[in-house]
């Protein structure tokens, strides 16, 4: 099972909640030394090291780099958990042209589900409850650099994963694909921001533990138990806003995230 954005908060909690299962773990994350410090957290937890990636979500050459280095590594991929994200709390734009937030929650996740897409047996996607505040354009995926706002910018990457979960389960049907809302989390998320930062200190917010718990159940959910392209809380399907659930929407995000990074769609 490969687990991104496993560096830390939900990715981390459910790498060490599915190895100490007895599942085979592959981290992947972006700074070198919380990876390393969370391999030696799975490692104690199960008795086994998991094999750890690096990879920058900012950059879609990294991406490619990473799935091909997966590629080599392993002819099997049962579970591709693409938990990765961020929320950016100013405009900034990546090396590859795109607004953060959308290229590192939604177009690198993407590119890197498609690149591997013969080797995956499962995607599980951790999408939000954000996505109510989503406005995506699929003709101008940069929209949100235009009066910027953080929590906007990430409710639209957020309504992003969603469509592209249910878009994968209409294309690819041999593989599984699901999101889930993790709840608020405390997590490294804004710790850029003192405000945030303080926030995520004393408001109630749930364990990383307790976000991935739907992660860990959607891993190991037996298929015919679960709605395919499904979007669930707290290990219950939900039924998410209209415009993370319009097909026409999704097909077109489809087209433009697949231009956006290179690919045929």
């Amino acid at each position: 099972m490969v687990v991104t954005g496993a560096s830390s908060g939900i990715g981390l909690a459910a790498a060490v909640e599915l190895a100490r299962r007895g599942d085979r773990v592959v981290l992947v994350g972006r700074d070198p030394a919380r990876l390393q410090a969370a391999g030696e957290r799975v490692r104690e937890a199960s008795g086994e090291r998991p094999e750890l990636f690096r990879a920058d979500y900012a950059v879609l050459d990294d991406v490619r780099g990473l799935a091909e280095r997966l590629r080599a590594a392993y002819d099997r991929i049962d579970v591709l958990a693409n938990n990765a994200g961020a929320i950016v709390l100013r405009p900034a734009t990546t090396v590859d042209g795109f607004e953060l937030s959308m290229q590192a929650n939604h177009l690198a996740p993407f590119l890197l589900s498609t690149l591997l897409r013969d080797r995956v047996g499962r995607l599980v996607v951790t999408a939000s409850g954000a996505h109510r505040s989503g406005v995506l354009d699929p003709d101008d995926l940069n929209a949100a650099l235009r009066g910027y706002r953080s929590m906007r910018a990430y409710g639209t990457s957020k309504q992003a994963n969603i469509l592209f979960t249910g878009e994968a389960a209409r294309r690819w049907p041999e593989i599984p694909a699901y999101c889930f809302h993790p709840g608020v989390v405390r997590t490294r998320f804004g710790a850029d921001s003192r405000l945030v930062a303080l926030g995520m200190r004393i408001m109630p917010f749930r364990s990383p533990e307790k976000g991935a718990e739907t992660l860990v159940w959607l891993a190991n959910q037996d298929p015919a138990r679960l709605v395919d392209g499904g979007y669930y809380a707290d290990r219950r399907p939900r039924r998410p806003l209209r415009k993370a659930t319009d097909p026409q929407l999704a097909a077109r995000l489809w087209e433009a995230s697949a231009k956006a990074v290179g690919i045929e769609p």
